[in-house]
């Protein structure tokens, strides 16, 4: 017989994870779409009911972003400017509707690699906290999605939070998406940038690109090539020079191979530009 939970505590959820195997329901904006009229197979271990989950809090070296935090919630939550890319992409998830429901934690664990929310949380080293009954362990995000709908999670575990240290919480930030209309289209290509400017040079730089790898990839080459450069038009010129060796774009309905490595290197540029805070995406001349 399929069971149904929506357990009140994240202790009595993490209970049911060990002695049994769930499906999870969260804002359902994937999962429901997912089933469409098949009848229901997997036990469903509702955890709307988790209001603790819902959270983002700022501690001595984190900020933390509940598992059932929406995009709504960190469009609205007071953050610093190198959560502006999140913010960004936040407001590029589906529909406003689908926003004030779908969660951060499940646009992770649904692993698609055109899930928006993923690059904006690489380029400020997000990791992703995994409860079970027994231990409660950290992964990079880089280790949790493991390719297309496959992440590191255990039948016994559940997301609970995304973690963004406060060494990388540091600069500004934004988000680049590539579609094939203005809204509620799925990505050909996004990318997102975090700047660390001193002194009119930029001593550090996070760069990650979207739907154009299994897993959306930091771009080290480029990070490498943009850190020392002093902010001027000739931070275009660092990128569209850079390596992108991480980068194995698919090809689909949406566009073909070369189309989305061609498309990466420019969005990385306007990026990069955008997240130089000289206003309106441009670097000065």
């Amino acid at each position: 017989m399929i069971r149904y939970a929506k357990p009140t505590t994240v202790d009595e959820a993490l209970a049911l994870l060990g002695e049994d195997r769930w499906r999870i329901l969260a804002g359902g904006t994937d999962f429901y779409p997912a089933q469409g009229a098949k009848p229901f197979r997997d036990n469903i271990l509702d955890i709307n009911g988790l209001a603790g989950l819902r959270d983002i809090a700022e501690t001595d070296d984190y900020w933390r972003i509940g598992a059932r935090t929406t995009w709504t919630d960190v469009v609205r939550h007071k953050l610093p400017r190198a959560f502006d890319a999140l913010k960004a992409a936040a407001c590029e998830v589906g529909s406003v509707q689908i926003q004030n429901v779908a969660s951060v934690a499940g646009n992770l664990c649904n692993a698609s690699p055109a899930a928006d929310g993923v690059p904006a949380l690489q380029v400020v080293d997000a990791e992703v906290e995994l409860r079970s009954a027994k231990a409660t362990r950290y992964l990079p995000l880089g280790g949790f999605i493991l390719g297309n709908r496959r992440t590191a999670l255990q039948p016994d575990e559940m997301v609970t939070a995304i973690r963004v240290p406060k060494r990388s919480a540091v600069g500004s930030s934004a988000f680049v998406k590539l579609g094939a209309r203005r809204y509620l289209v799925i990505s050909i290509a996004m990318a997102a940038a975090r700047l660390v400017i001193e002194d009119g040079v930029v001593a550090d730089a996070a760069i990650a690109v979207g739907a154009c790898s299994a897993v959306a990839r930091r771009l080290a080459g480029v990070e490498a090539a943009l850190r020392g450069q002093p902010v001027t038009a000739a931070l275009a010129d660092a990128v569209l020079s850079a390596p992108i060796d991480e980068l194995s774009p698919i090809a689909d309905v949406r566009g073909s191979a070369e189309y989305r490595e061609h498309a990466a290197r420019e969005i990385v540029v306007r990026a990069v530009c955008a997240a130089t805070s000289l206003g309106e995406g441009k670097v000065a001349a």
